[in-house]
């Protein structure tokens, strides 16, 4: 093991979790259908590594840029963050911050906390010191567990925030030089573990995730024990059918809830392996790790693929061992999903979800993808398409997307308001715009916040852009709507061309005459802007509400 001090517990499992009655260990498959008034205990951590004692111990779990790990060192780790925790005076529910890059101490502090009983909170690694400010104020963690890379960052937040707690450094590499800090390796190596799970309910609050902020401050959304567990016997298992035979790496990083379900609950309800890469993601890092480390399922965001398909190095057919690749974060175009599928001889399955959601609830199918199509509700989820008063929607008609299933956050901390307006009883809003197609696929138009209207009539910028995006001249694009001269809002494109391609004048033509012989002539981008990048998100996701403002601000 990795460190000695936790080579004790193992003999303890044996009369720990895995022993105790049945009538104290539930089946989280059940949990939907018990009655809240149930007391059955259910820790979602406990349940992620004890599945995989019995059988799958000596497998390994978990691969970091350090060394790899098996589920029986992960469960170790695990008690001994545990146990650490009660030692630095954390309580149950207290909240842990996590500002983690992903490396086994993601998985190790994550679960930890969680099998102890406090709250851990993942934290976007990109946020500036003021955003971080802001949820350490917001959250008022107890704890802070902070990677070595980002201490800089994390002290200038504690500074803004005269926030007082424990401040716990996570150094795998060694890079940091020895002093005053408490780091993970330390509580590890000293730590009396937590052999027993916390006594949580299967609808107490377990995680938080916070949105990105693009549109205000960041929302924390509150998940409760079995949400992890169940979006991965929905998706996971029932759409992608993953397997502990599979490899899975995600460049969707792990403090995202995409990420978090691609690369932590997804291969541990079933005991696959995880590749995890703490550093920037780039083409030959991505490029590197399907090769090397054969690499089954590769999850990514619509922007990354279109900046792997203009690389060279992309594997081919035969270089590697893919069997299914994943999208989200927004819309997949429908020419990037189909050279990606004839290029690399793998289907892109591309779906929705959502923070709040968790995960994945509207999906492709693997052997039944429609690129250009949302997919149809993953089993477990109930969609509907409504419009402003709350009507549904005849097929072919664009409304806004509500979700119903298992996986619903309980509710936004300290934000009753958004709270109320974003979880209506069994239905949350998305705030995204679909339409049903013939077949009953979902298609998506945009966000909400993104739509035009264009002449009195929605226009989808998804539907512009992805028309763009099929020139061949065109690498990535965003569609926003401003008022032209007379104060109608008319469609305008800000365009990254492909490296062989400079913006013209007569580019600027060919582009508008592409649209219209593609789409209705209202729909086309009456302005063309050739810019050398796209503002995103962490996340990969587009942040069109930075190109409105930067318009305002002209």
């Amino acid at each position: 093991m990795h460190y000695d001090a936790c080579q004790r517990i193992i003999m303890h499992y044996n009369a720990s979790t895995r022993g105790r009655p049945a009538d104290e260990v539930i089946d989280v498959k059940t949990t939907v259908t018990r009655s809240s008034e149930n007391r059955s205990r259910y820790n979602a951590a406990a349940d992620l590594l004890e599945r995989n004692l019995a059988s799958s111990s000596q497998r390994v779990a978990f691969i970091d840029d350090f060394g790899s790990y098996t589920y029986e060192e992960l469960a170790g780790r695990v008690d001994c963050f545990a146990g650490a925790l009660a030692e630095l005076g954390v309580s149950a529910e207290q909240r842990v911050l996590l500002a983690l890059l992903d490396t086994i101490d993601f998985p190790t502090a994550f679960l930890g906390a969680i099998k102890f009983g406090a709250i851990p909170v993942p934290t976007n690694t990109l946020f500036p010191p003021a955003d971080l400010a802001y949820l350490l104020t917001d959250s008022r963690a107890k704890l802070v567990v902070a990677s070595a890379e980002l201490l800089a960052t994390v002290r200038q937040a504690i500074a803004l925030s005269g926030w007082k707690g424990t401040l716990v450094v996570s150094d795998p590499g060694r890079t940091i030089a020895s002093g005053s800090d408490r780091t993970v390796a330390s509580l590890l190596a000293t730590a009396e573990p937590q052999i027993d799970a916390a006594p949580t309910h299967p609808d107490e609050p377990c995680f938080w995730l916070y949105s990105s902020g693009s549109t205000g401050k960041p929302k924390g959304a509150v998940h409760v024990q079995t949400s992890m567990v169940q979006t991965a016997e929905l998706f996971a298992q029932g759409v992608l059918d993953m397997t502990n035979a599979d490899v899975v790496y995600s460049a969707a990083k792990l403090f995202f809830a995409y990420g978090l379900g691609n690369a932590l609950s997804f291969p541990m309800s079933v005991g696959a392996t995880t590749i995890l890469r703490a550093g920037r993601v780039t083409p030959d890092l991505v490029f590197n790790t399907l090769r090397e480390s054969r690499v089954t399922i590769f999850c990514g965001v619509p922007t990354l693929f279109g900046a792997l398909l203009a690389q060279p190095g992309l594997p081919r057919k035969g270089e590697h061992n893919l069997r299914i690749c994943t999208s989200a974060g927004e819309a997949l175009p429908e020419q990037l999903g189909k050279t990606w599928a004839e290029r690399t001889g793998v289907d892109i399955v591309d779906g929705i979800g959502s923070t709040e959601m968790l995960h994945i609830f509207v999906s492709n199918r693997p052997g039944a993808v429609r690129y250009g199509t949302t997919g149809k509700p993953v089993p477990g989820y109930r969609v509907r398409l409504v419009d402003e008063a709350g009507n549904a929607v005849a097929r072919g008609e664009i409304g806004d997307l509500e979700v119903a299933g298992p996986t619903a956050a309980a509710f936004y901390w300290n934000n009753r308001e958004r709270s109320r307006t974003t979880f209506i009883g069994e239905w949350t809003k998305t705030g995204d715009k679909f339409y049903e197609n013939d077949d009953g696929d979902l298609v998506h138009c945009g966000r909400t916040d993104d739509m035009l209207k264009v002449g009195g009539i929605w226009v989808s910028p998804g539907e512009v852009e992805a028309v763009l995006i099929a020139h061949e001249s065109v690498l990535e694009v965003a569609v926003i709507g401003i008022e032209d001269d007379a104060g109608l809002v008319k469609p305008k494109a800000f365009v990254v061309l492909q490296a062989d391609f400079v913006g013209t004048e007569a580019h600027v033509d060919a582009l508008q005459q592409h649209v219209k012989s593609k789409l209705a002539p209202y729909k086309y981008p009456r302005w063309i802007e050739f810019v050398t990048e796209l503002p995103k998100t962490a996340t990969g996701k587009i942040r069109r509400v930075a190109l409105r403002e930067l318009e305002r601000e002209r």
